[in-house]
């Protein structure tokens, strides 16, 4: 009589008569082939080739368990049981790509929201723009209405809602050059917001912040530092009259942009702003890595105030950039508004009386 003879349907090998095997889906495989190349699957348990496994680093499956109750996030790819997947429009998604896709997709985001900033323009100064609008509601329809005039082409900005305001919104726009704000729809967007209800400068609640990026004053964090003092030097130096642009009440300025104080120097200035005591409510505040951000303005549905303080903050840049400390001292508001060039900038000088001796008539801020 023949012997039947055992032979590993893996690798092949002769399995003697003394020698122990297992079986993986019905074949034998030598003990060593078991411990080698099988695995067991998590859910079922299941014993499988680890080649056929279906699950990830974490969770071994074998094909009918992977099928049948298991899933993928579209976005990450992480793996899901089908009771922690998130479903939206037919794909399927881990919590957290399920949140970031159902905020990327909302007309207005949590306070919390940042995207990746788009950079528009060609420039090493870039300004970003907080706009506060308030009394026609928090409205998605509203905001679709003026996302629609802003982002015809491209996002250049989004909107979040504030728990500052009583019933409006913030409209934020990406990092853009000073010529390219200039030549951005903001007279347009501007216009529908006040046909659509919201005022800005006619409220108590709405603020305008202009964000500047830090690497544009230089390449390391002491030459940034140096040009940062000077700013907050000529802010306080010139308080009154900084106060006076801003559209703000004195009250107004110290709880939502507060002055550190004035010192004999830039430095002790920016020495005082670092301990941050007043937190990001701060004429200028520092708190952010990137960006300094001037915080003065009182908000504003007016075209050429919106371009006029963006105009003013570029000059301010520039004269900290290009000044010396001592340059920076012995400046006075009549030295500073002589050399002003900007159009929009000595419109608005004019209208707050901040032009020398020079009036003009006062457009209404809305």
């Amino acid at each position: 009589m023949k012997e039947n003879k055992l032979y590993c349907s893996h690798c092949g090998a002769l399995i003697s008569e003394d020698e122990d095997y297992e079986e993986v889906n019905g074949e034998v495989v030598c003990t060593d082939c078991y411990e080698h190349h099988t695995t067991t699957c998590d859910r079922c348990g299941e014993v499988i080739w680890t080649e056929d496994s279906y699950g990830d680093e974490y969770t071994t499956l074998c094909r009918h368990c992977y099928e049948n109750h298991y899933t993928r996030c579209s976005c990450c790819d992480a793996l899901l049981h089908e009771d922690d997947a998130y479903h939206l429009d037919g794909y399927d998604y881990c919590s957290e790509c399920y949140h970031d896709e159902v905020d990327k997709n909302r007309s207005i985001h949590d306070y919390g929201y940042k995207p990746e900033p788009i950079f528009y323009g060609d420039s090493k100064r870039y300004f970003g723009i907080e706009l506060e609008i308030d009394g026609a509601g928090k409205d998605s329809d509203n905001a679709d209405e003026l996302l629609a005039i802003a982002n015809r082409d491209e996002e250049h900005i989004y909107i979040k809602g504030d728990g500052s305001l009583d019933d409006g919104m913030e409209l934020v726009s990406h990092p853009m050059s000073l010529d390219y704000h200039k030549n951005y729809q903001w007279e347009e967007i501007m216009k529908k917001a006040i046909l659509l209800g919201y005022r800005s400068h006619q409220t108590s609640t709405c603020g305008l912040h202009i964000h500047v990026n830090r690497d544009c004053f230089g390449e390391d964090r002491d030459t940034q530092d140096e040009v940062i003092s000077r700013i907050l030097y000529f802010v306080e130096h010139h308080w009154n009259e900084m106060l006076k642009f801003s559209r703000r009440s004195e009250y107004s300025m110290n709880r939502w942009a507060a002055r550190y104080g004035f010192e004999k120097t830039g430095r002790e200035i920016l020495d005082k702003a670092k301990k941050g005591n007043n937190g990001r409510y701060a004429a200028v505040n520092l708190l952010n890595y990137t960006t300094i951000e001037f915080r003065l303005f009182r908000g504003t549905l007016k075209y050429n105030t919106l371009i006029a303080a963006l105009e003013l903050v570029d000059v301010i840049c520039d004269l900290a950039i290009n000044l010396t400390d001592e340059g920076i001292s012995k400046m006075s508001w009549s030295e500073f508004v002589e050399a002003i060039e900007a159009p929009e900038l000595i419109q608005y000088l004019k209208e707050r009386r901040l032009y020398i001796n020079d009036e003009t008539n006062n457009e209404e801020e809305i």
